[in-house]
């Protein structure tokens, strides 16, 4: 497995990128983009319900569900619901060539589909996550074996823009990726939910427990991104033995507590996954 460098700079794209899918992930992408300097006139915008601040890209050059021909993408994000994939995707063809870069961030839609919807592309499948749209993403991408070394590299650049990049050579591994990191902002926030209930079962105003578990769950996480440590000995930093914080990890790490409840969490959603996969 291989991470992905600092982001670079993507003023050097001279061909045209298509965003397929401009929501809350795919916004999220142009936005990086545009912020390392990609020529926003390069950029192809296919969307049929532009937000206003889409629109409003459309003064800076970019082109929004342009009408006349726009040629062959020299890259393709696809990034619309992986419900509608079927009808959608195979709509796209006309813009992949056979040096056109495609890549998806469509949960549980295989590479299988995509070399089949769009057979002259070189393909990638990209698993982003939510904290992506605040530019502190990680992204875990797998790519079929038309990528080339040039493809690979113009795929990382443009999955940077959000966050960090991990590559995976076994593409079998994407349902538990889309388990751990797709799904796990879910999870933080749930923790989020729980400490807040439980400081207001402990007689904490809710609006004061709110406000605490907020804080240190963010607080926390920034520490944890920050820092040298695992997380392991992060938590064993913090923890006095016969102390109170000793006292709730006896509870979270009992034989029937967190450990095995995530990995009962994450066992469900990775076979979800492969469910929705087919």
């Amino acid at each position: 497995m291989a991470r992905s460098p600092n982001p670079p700079s993507l003023s050097g794209i001279t061909g045209t990128v298509v965003l397929v899918g401009a929501g809350k992930m795919g916004g999220a992408l142009l936005e990086g983009w545009l912020a390392r300097k990609l020529n926003p006139k390069k950029v192809v915008v296919l969307e049929p319900q532009p937000s206003k601040a889409i629109k409003a890209l459309a003064r800076r050059g970019v082109r929004i569900n342009p009408t006349g021909d726009i040629g062959k993408a020299t890259a393709m994000v696809i990034a619309v619901k992986p419900q509608i994939a079927p009808d959608a995707v195979p709509k796209l063809a006309f813009l992949a060539g056979s040096k056109t870069i495609v890549v998806s961030i469509m949960a549980g839609r295989t590479i299988g589909f995509l070399e089949q919807a769009l057979p002259q592309a070189a393909v990638v499948r990209a698993m982003p996550n939510t904290p992506a749209a605040i530019g502190r993403g990680i992204t875990v991408a797998v790519g079929n074996r038309k990528v080339t070394p040039a493809a690979r590299r113009l795929a990382n650049a443009l999955l940077a823009a959000t966050g960090a990049v991990e590559w995976i050579d076994d593409e079998t591994l994407m349902d538990a990726v889309t388990a751990v990191s797709g799904s796990g902002p879910a999870y933080v926030f749930l923790l989020a939910e729980t400490l807040a209930r439980a400081g207001e079962a402990a007689g904490l105003p809710a609006k004061l427990a709110a406000t605490l578990a907020r804080a240190t769950v963010a607080g926390s996480g920034e520490l944890l991104h920050r820092s040298t440590f695992d997380a392991a000995t992060l938590r064993q930093n913090v923890t006095s033995p016969g102390g109170t914080t000793a006292a709730a990890l006896d509870v979270l790490m009992a034989k029937d507590g967190l450990d095995p409840l995530m990995t009962k969490a994450v066992a469900a959603a990775t076979r979800r996954g492969k469910e929705l996969a087919g």
